[in-house]
């Protein structure tokens, strides 16, 4: 492996890299939708040629299936590109703004405008969709980028390292390596817009810094993801799907299911049902899970070493193993797992899990769901399995989350006619498509003055004719 993919970057380096951006970020405020679009083209280009190589990467930094490869990060990118240049020219268009009662006269637009020099701090979670995603927003909305992305995936790296740089200029896109001392480094530049994806306790640092500078940011944070299944749920579908969103990327994923509500008069036969995928899907003994290749694997030992202490610290206070239960931190390995009757004094009933093991509460009316929705901070998702529309409503409109997926799951995140991003503790702003568009532009308010000057009647000296034409003109707003 590259050592320089594994050192921290000079806070020289960082400064002069940031230095060199600033002429080209105003440069780039002339480019056009067709400029931009090459460039968009041509990552495209340097991306799929690379696949067999991110497949080999993907694999040496945490055994991912290449086929999860392709749907989980190669997929969202390819789809994003797409968005863009399909609609780019349309996204840059100013729009045009009809005057109010109080601007008669004038006619306005807003314009959008590249913000300048962005930062993309990524995870290590998907490092190729939640770094490249968000640089194709930031391309195509005319920025300059700095990626700083995870320490823990320096195979992958050293493929985005080499595509970008074919694709970039450094005082464009750059890339720079490192961990905590490089992140903090670039934190301390006055970026005008950072992009960060990752943890809500880290999330809350980066806000911090970005108000240093008053940097506008987007953060992609977490949470506990709740999943609802009543007892009108189509069980056999629910299963399917949760199983694959729970288990996709083994559990690594920020709007992965995190617990399990199940109606009690449903709750054996979805479990029952879940725990036979599972077996379908992995194999049917330990030692087949273990070695199968459609489950990825933990990021490195001490996140396994976590989510086994999860495991055992939920078992030691009387959860119930359903299915899977094993791990092996040196393995960096640990078992689909499906844990019921676990107490709310579980750690894993008050963090975010973040791997391939879902606890699992039942419940006989959905207010006591509601109500321990509502007594955490708000999750990046939430999803709900039913067929009775007041059930629908009713959580929908009783729960805030960053998205609300009903008889699904995951899919909200590929879908880029939709914003995504949470609320609160779960993130703040939104990505994808038009959304990630406009989080890296500015939307600039541009007015202009007609032929006729009306507001001329309201100049001093404030004569009583003036004062009555403002006493007919707050008579007339008041009616509304």
């Amino acid at each position: 492996m590259n050592a320089a993919l594994m050192r921290e970057t000079p806070a020289a380096v960082i400064a002069q890299c940031f230095a060199a951006q600033g002429p080209r970020a105003l440069a780039l405020r002339d480019s056009t939708a067709a400029q931009r679009i090459v460039k968009l083209r041509r990552l495209q280009a340097a991306l799929l040629e690379r696949r067999a190589a991110l497949h080999a990467a993907f694999a040496r930094d945490f055994g991912k299936p290449a086929a999860e490869v392709d749907l989980s990060e190669l997929v969202p990118v390819l789809d994003e590109i797409h968005a863009a240049v399909s609609r780019l020219h349309q996204w840059m268009r100013p729009r045009r703004v009809a005057p109010t009662l109080t601007t008669l006269g004038t006619s306005a637009r807003v314009l959008y405008q590249p913000k300048g020099r962005c930062l993309i701090i990524g995870p290590w979670n998907y490092p190729v969709s939640t770094v490249i995603g968000p640089l194709v927003s930031a391309v195509a909305a005319g920025n300059t980028v700095i990626i700083k992305p995870s320490e823990f995936t320096p195979a992958v790296n050293a493929v985005l390292d080499e595509m970008l740089a074919a694709v970039f200029e450094d005082d464009e896109v750059a890339v720079l390596h490192g961990a905590v001392a490089t992140a903090q480094a670039l934190l301390d530049c006055p970026f005008e817009h950072i992009f960060f994806t990752g943890s809500p306790a880290v999330g809350k640092l980066v806000m911090a810094a970005a108000a240093r500078h008053l940097a506008s940011v987007t953060l992609e944070l977490g949470g506990k993801s709740p999943v609802i299944v009543d007892d009108s749920a189509d069980l056999g579908r629910a299963a399917e799907v949760i199983m694959w969103g729970k288990l996709l990327n083994a559990g690594q994923s920020c709007v992965a299911p995190d617990t399990l509500f199940v109606q009690r008069n449903v709750h054996d036969e979805l479990l029952r049902r879940c725990r036979e995928l599972i077996a379908a899907r992995y194999g049917k003994t330990d030692g087949d899970v273990a070695a199968s290749p459609d489950l990825a694997r933990m990021i490195h030992a001490r996140h396994a070493g976590r989510i086994g202490a999860l495991i055992d610290d939920a078992r030691r206070l009387g959860a119930q193993v359903v299915a899977g239960g094993g791990h092996d931190a040196e393995a960096c390995y640990v078992a689909p797992t499906l844990l019921a009757n676990v107490p709310p004094a579980a750690q894993l009933a008050r963090e975010e899990i973040f791997g391939p093991v879902l606890p699992v509460v039942a419940f006989d009316a959905i207010d006591e769901v509601l109500a321990h929705i509502n007594a955490g901070p708000k999750p990046l998702a939430l999803y709900l399995w039913s067929a009775h529309q007041p059930t629908i409503a009713r959580v929908t409109q009783a729960t805030s989350s960053g998205s609300v997926v009903v008889n699904h799951c995951m899919q909200q995140y590929a879908h880029t006619g939709l914003p995504f991003g949470g609320a609160n503790n779960s993130g703040i702003g939104n990505s994808h498509g038009w959304y990630g568009f406009k989080a890296f532009s500015h939307e600039r308010a541009m007015l202009r003055g007609g032929a006729v000057l009306l507001v001329k009647a309201f100049f001093p000296p404030y004569t009583r004719t003036r004062q009555r034409l403002l006493d007919a003109l707050i008579g007339w707003l008041r009616r509304f």
